[in-house]
């Protein structure tokens, strides 16, 4: 805004003679106000500023000359901003004073400075608090700021070192390049880089790295320059210790490499250094020695090509899991010699970023000793239950030839009843034949079970319904000189184990006590639930705490001295004469045992008897206890539209019951008497709904005979007949899907009910 003031000479009144409208957009008071009032303008002025502003317009009055001064005023809404005013007095002839002047809002002024100052401040904090220190120079190169950290490690006065005078602390031996340099950044513009000497102010030279970057306007212009010194003594002579130690290092890896060729050249393993695409780059002789291939015929080829063909997938994917950057610690396969045999490598190897470097050491020897070993075992396990079986041949032939007067005689009574007429008690002598031929089998199907070669089966097992089935197996193999008493547990948890290696562990541990009563005695197996607590598990490692079941089986018979007990677990280890044992059979129950997640314990006293303790975890699941319900052959649902079952079975009694089975049931029934026939009618056009067959046929058998029909008839469903408790051709139970196994002797109406159940399904 623009006014003007009268004022007498003295000050001592004053009015506005003209004010501006720029008076109310400013101050938001009215210019009539000011013009009625001069007061409604200097009350505007905060009362802390009034007092300067009369001191100046007194010192302006005095000396007839302008004055310039900012205050801060507060609008007619409340807002405080800052105003600069700019008057000169003059005087009238009759000694009064007329003031010319201006009013500026100047806030926008004031706060660019308030925060020019705030960000100088922030700068010099931010320039201090770093360990470099930093310069800046105008234009020309003329030094013109230094932080603090200049000063505290020259020593020097501030303002010492402005201009040129910073020469004065570089070493004199540094001077001339130090000039060289910085004038040559000057005048190209580029950054500027410097090693020198600077004064301590301890008075000694330490060497510092100087960095500086010009600072360039919107066209390009250079405004400043801005740089800073590092103290880098440390580094400096660390690189003299690491030139002084340079020949030493060179001596040090000259040793190494020549040690690393040395053992490259001598290694008896295989060394390989290979890309991951499997492209050979280095090999060491080794691979000469021990695989015959020389190293001309390896470099540059894959090595995936000399490895077994069963060994690929394998070794594809851990060459996969090196280019993830996981190491290799032991990774075995086979890899072709030149004569094309193969020998077994176990391999260690790092990955690096484009190569693999590997190690391979010929374990052959050890894989076919290991399986020497095995078959060893298997064939001395094997031994082992043959021999337990041979002890239980005449017992078993006796009561199975007993299980075979019952069954002929009652067939013979039978077909002289026929004969009489008299059919009434017919019922009575076929009951009777069957109960025998019953028995006959579960007794065959039982020693069969014993003496098969399987791994453990896991299943949940009620051990006292397992225990008390093998009561007439066990009492015929004791003899009649030893009394057994079988005690139960009411409420015994189920388990989860093989049954088979149950019954085999059972039965060994009653053979054994059979010897060691060889004057009679007393066999008692018990069963009962227990809990093994970490006290015990501490003294017996590998055991568990938790609950278990127990069975128990005592003799009184001669007893084992301690020295006996601590072996008696151990393969092989045998107390009866050569020829008498094989010394596996304890060791087979503790093995069983363990394999359980179980535990076995001996106790026994010379004189005193023997007490061997199988534990077995709790299983938490429950056992299927339900038995198959017998069904009449006339309840079982009939064939529909002409449903075709072939029977292939090379025995003709057994082969012509089952096709009399099915046509009774309305089944059309194609039979054939071994598999090459079967085969034949399989690849013919004939409508086949089933498929049943014996294993083991002639020639090609049951399960040779399935596999090639499937390659025609993919969806064929095949009944598998045997006469083993499972035949081992199927391994544990690994059938493939739609095909089922039933186990000779069979009722007809089980027989019929698969044959529905598969047919349905």
């Amino acid at each position: 805004m623009v006014y003007q003031i009268a004022m007498e000479r003295d000050g001592a009144s004053r009015r506005f003679l003209y004010i501006s409208r720029g008076f109310e957009r400013m101050t938001g008071v009215p210019a009539e106000a000011a013009l009625l009032d001069p007061a409604a303008a200097y009350d505007l002025i905060l009362p802390e500023y009034r007092a300067s502003l009369a001191a100046a317009e007194q010192a302006a009055i005095r000396d007839l000359t302008p004055f310039d001064f900012e205050a801060p005023f507060r609008r007619a809404d409340g807002e405080v901003r800052w105003s600069r005013i700019i008057s000169a007095p003059r005087q009238l002839q009759d000694g009064s004073l007329v003031w010319d002047g201006i009013q500026l809002d100047d806030t926008d002024r004031k706060q660019i400075e308030e925060r020019l100052r705030e960000s100088e401040a922030k700068f010099q904090t931010i320039a201090n608090s770093i360990d470099q220190m930093v310069w800046s120079t105008r234009p020309d190169g003329y030094h013109d700021y230094y932080n603090q950290r200049w000063y505290d490690f020259t020593g020097v006065p501030a303002g010492s070192t402005d201009g040129e005078e910073w020469e004065d602390i570089v070493h004199p031996g540094d001077r001339e390049r130090t000039w060289t340099l910085w004038r040559e950044a000057l005048a190209a513009g580029e950054p500027y880089r410097i090693e020198y000497r600077l004064r301590h102010h301890t008075g000694q030279y330490r060497w510092a790295l100087g960095r500086a970057l010009p600072m360039r306007d919107e066209a390009g212009r250079i405004t400043r320059w801005f740089g800073t010194c590092t103290d880098i003594q440390d580094i400096v002579e660390a690189r003299e210790v690491l030139a002084r130690s340079r020949k030493e290092l060179e001596r040090l890896v000259a040793e190494r490499t020549a040690d690393r060729d040395r053992m490259w050249r001598l290694s008896t393993d295989v060394m390989l250094v290979a890309r991951y695409d499997a492209t050979i780059e280095a090999v060491n002789p080794a691979w000469t020695t021990l695989l015959g291939w020389e190293e001309r015929e390896l470099l540059g080829g894959a090595f995936m090509d000399l490895v077994h063909p069963d060994d690929v997938s394998a070794t594809l994917a851990e060459v996969g899991k090196l280019s993830e950057g996981l190491t290799t610690l032991r990774f075995e396969n086979r890899y072709r010699r030149k004569d094309g045999s193969y020998r077994w490598l176990s391999w260690t190897a790092v990955p690096a970023e484009d190569l693999i470097h590997a190690v391979g050491r010929d374990v052959t020897a050890e894989k076919e000793a290991a399986q020497t070993l095995a078959e060893t075992e298997e064939a001395l396990r094997q031994a082992q239950k043959m021999e337990a079986v041979g002890q239980l041949t005449g017992g078993i032939a006796h009561d199975f030839n007993n299980l075979l007067t019952g069954i002929v005689g009652s067939l013979d009574m039978m077909q002289t009843r026929i004969a009489q007429g008299r059919t009434d008690a017919i019922e009575k002598y076929a009951k009777a034949a069957m109960s025998s031929a019953n028995r006959a089998a579960a007794l065959t199907h039982r020693l069969l079970a014993f003496a098969r070669r399987q791994p453990l089966d896991p299943k949940p097992v009620n051990a006292n319904t397992l225990v008390t089935s093998l009561e007439d197996l066990l009492r015929r193999t004791i003899g009649e000189a030893i009394s057994l008493e079988i005690v139960t547990s009411g409420g015994l948890w189920p388990t989860l184990c093989d049954p088979h290696q149950l019954e085999s562990a059972i039965l060994n541990l009653a053979i054994n006590a059979r010897d060691a009563m060889p004057d009679g005695g007393k066999l008692t197996i018990e069963t009962c639930n227990t809990h093994l607590d970490r006290a015990y598990a501490k003294l017996h490692p590998g055991v568990g705490p938790g609950q278990y079941i127990c069975i128990c089986v005592t003799d009184t018979g001669t007893g084992m001295p301690p020295d006996v007990i601590a072996r008696a677990f151990d393969p092989f280890f045998t107390t009866k004469p050569i020829g008498q044992g094989t010394g596996l059979g304890l060791s087979m129950i503790y093995g069983f045992a363990r394999q359980s997640d179980g535990h076995a314990k001996i106790y026994s006293e010379v004189g005193q008897g023997t007490t061997v303790k199988v534990y077995l975890p709790r299983h938490r699941g429950t056992v299927d206890t339900a038995g198959a319900q017998s069904a009449a052959l006339t309840d079982i649902p009939r064939a529909e539209h002409g449903e075709t079952v072939l029977v292939v079975e090379d025995e003709p009694v057994v082969r012509d019951l089952i096709v009399e089975v099915l046509n009774d049931l309305g089944y059309r029934a194609l039979e054939a008497q071994d598999g090459t026939s079967g085969l034949k009618v399989l690849q013919s056009r004939e409508r086949i709904d089933l498929l049943v067959t014996d294993v083991g046929l002639p020639g090609l058998n049951g399960r040779q005979l399935a596999d090639q029909a499937r390659e025609s008839r993919p969806d064929l469903k095949v009944l598998f007949i045997t006469g083993y408790a499972e035949n081992a051709m199927f391994g544990n139970g690994n059938l493939d899907p739609g095909m089922q196994m039933i186990t000779k002797p069979f009722p007809v109406e089980a027989l019929a009910t698969r044959i529905r159940e598969m047919i349905e399904g």
